[in-house]
């Protein structure tokens, strides 16, 4: 069955669960759009999520999804008010969904991990998730090793069940590459920060729209915990410490708020700006249903007119 139709959403169009970021404004638009929204709940009490879901709903009836970050100490809250609110869907990261699938699969929701390796993608489909989102290196945020091109068709080739392509896609040309690689539909987080709807910060989008290729910067890849973010003088001073070998508790204290600081104060030179390296492409602040529509027109025009030039 097609990511679309298990989903009942008119675009194969994921927007990304990004921390802080992805509240009900954002995602009610994506989902009104004809895209998946997703609200992030990383941070929230299980009574802010379920406001976010009520208020969501106000906006649209569309189906829309929650995403869960395993590592929080509140994830029965949370579990519970998803179940309660009747949430079509659920995606996950930072671990293992093993603990909460069978309590969501009874309320029928749809589980769908984001992954970054093929060994962690099988696992999942063991688990018996519904599908899976399976994100490059190019993403904003919290990263795994691979590149986007490389990681899609070899999980595609791994797990019988949909695989949905993050990590450096922004237009059509990226949705268009998506399904080629064999993927169902694409995530997207970077672009959508360029939205109107997205509740963050003036700054903040600026300093997407005048990001270029090698405007984005990798921390923690010593720690294990590499995350990408919009090159400025914190992620410069974090590298360059983090070099030098200073311990994990001293780099934590560098990065403590400062998500918030990019997000709600619009502190471009000590906030965490998370981004995709296709920054560089954003150039424009527009509607989510303008990013979408867009992008999905685009992509239908590439695959119908794609030729292959063989040589004689």
């Amino acid at each position: 069955m097609s990511i679309t139709k298990l989903l009942q959403i008119k675009y194969p169009i994921f927007q990304g669960a990004m921390a802080q970021i992805s509240h009900y404004q954002l995602a009610a638009a994506v989902s009104e759009a004809g895209g998946l929204g997703i609200i992030a709940s990383g941070g929230m009490t299980g009574e802010q999520l379920r406001e976010e879901i009520r208020e969501l709903r106000k906006l649209t009836d569309k189906p829309f999804g929650v995403n869960i970050m395993l590592m929080m100490k509140n994830i029965k809250d949370i579990v519970t008010v998803i179940i309660e609110e009747k949430v079509p869907v659920v995606t996950t990261g930072a671990g293992t969904p093993k603990h909460i699938m069978p309590y969501l699969k009874e309320a029928g929701v749809k589980v769908i991990p984001v992954v970054a390796s093929v060994k962690h993608a099988q696992k999942m489909q063991e688990l018996g998730v519904d599908a899976v989102v399976a994100e490059g290196s190019e993403a904003g945020g919290h990263i795994g090793d691979t590149n986007t091109m490389a990681l899609i068709p070899q999980i595609v080739d791994a797990v019988d069940i949909p695989v949905i392509a993050a990590g450096g896609i922004a237009d059509g040309r990226g949705l268009a590459a998506a399904f080629t690689l064999g993927a169902q539909g694409v995530q997207m987080g970077t672009i959508f920060l360029a939205s109107n709807e997205c509740p963050i910060a003036d700054a903040y989008k600026e300093a997407v729209l005048a990001a270029n290729d090698t405007a984005t910067a990798v921390t923690g890849r010593i720690a294990g915990a590499p995350v990408r973010c919009i090159r400025n003088e914190m992620t410069d001073h974090y590298i360059e410490l983090e070099q030098k070998g200073t311990n994990r508790e001293e780099l934590e204290e560098i990065t403590i708020g400062s998500l918030s600081k990019a997000v709600y104060d619009g502190d471009t030179v000590h906030g965490s700006m998370m981004s995709g390296q296709i920054a560089g492409m954003v150039k424009e602040i527009k509607p989510c249903k303008e990013i979408i529509e867009t992008i999905v027109a685009e992509a239908q025009e590439r695959l119908k007119h794609v030729e292959i030039s063989v040589g004689e």
